[in-house]
């Protein structure tokens, strides 16, 4: 989905598909996909009725179509395992078989499972936010601070409370919105709340471990560094926090 000028914000897409007898001529950039050299196919949405902000259809890319190109591996802060590239499209010829869904109705199927995907990023921010206390309590816990352990103070002791009290919250709404989902009955809306409440609490979290963690926090050797660094795009990916605000703010307010 993702491309230079189109993020969050899909009715700003630019890759174009053109009917030509039995195939589909395809011509676009894409950008920030994850696993983008290492896919053997990829699902491409690209813009087919240019009257309509939402006329996409989803086509099946494969390895080694003729002008379907990869561009460098991106580096990035953090997930570092993870390839991200940039994807070109340049008359890749797509038999019609490639179609995913139906013509034209690609934002709507992906709109389907935007939900989930909010879900799924909320729960791995709950799991990464734990694993930041569990690391972060240990460190304070062996830590000594002018003769007694970093966790004796009460400004460790209080963040700490705090967070913890925020994840178990956090752990409740989100095993609330999985059930809800397994019935089939999970709102979009509920699913933004999930995900913007999570990563956020994450964000702080993981913030709040390297700065507990002192000098160490800020070494690579150290867990609570690589998983700052890898918590970041949290808030960013599956729709950014701001989004998720604003999906809300239309629910409650228009």
């Amino acid at each position: 989905m993702t491309e230079p000028d189109a993020g969050s914000d899909l009715a700003g897409m630019k890759s174009r598909a053109v009917e030509a007898g039995d195939h589909w001529v395809l011509n676009g950039t894409k950008t920030y996909i994850s696993n983008g050299i290492l896919a053997d196919v990829v699902i491409v949405a690209a813009r087919t009725d240019p009257d309509k902000p939402h006329g996409v259809t989803l086509f099946l890319l494969e390895r080694g179509m003729p002008g379907f190109e990869r561009g460098r591996v991106l580096k990035k802060m953090g997930m570092k395992s993870q390839d991200t590239a940039e994807l070109f499209f340049r008359d890749v010829r797509v038999p019609k078989a490639n179609v995913l869904g139906q013509v034209n109705r690609g934002f709507q199927h992906l709109m389907q499972g935007l939900a989930e995907e909010r879900l799924i990023a909320a729960c791995g921010n709950v799991a990464a936010a734990r694993v930041a206390l569990d690391l972060t309590r240990e460190f304070v816990r062996n830590r000594k601070v002018f003769g007694k352990p970093l966790s004796a103070l009460q400004n460790t002791r209080f963040k700490l409370a705090a967070l913890d009290a925020e994840l178990d919250i956090a752990q409740v709404y989100v095993d609330r919105c999985v059930e809800q989902h397994n019935l089939g009955q999970l709102d979009p809306v509920d699913a933004a709340r999930a995900k913007l409440f999570s990563s956020e609490l994450n964000g702080r979290m993981v913030d709040e471990g390297v700065q507990l963690h002192g000098g160490a926090g800020y070494m690579d050797e150290y867990p609570i560094c690589r998983l700052y660094q890898d918590e970041r795009i949290h808030r960013i990916l599956a729709g950014t926090s701001e989004i998720m605000k604003e999906i809300i703010a239309r629910n409650i307010l228009d």
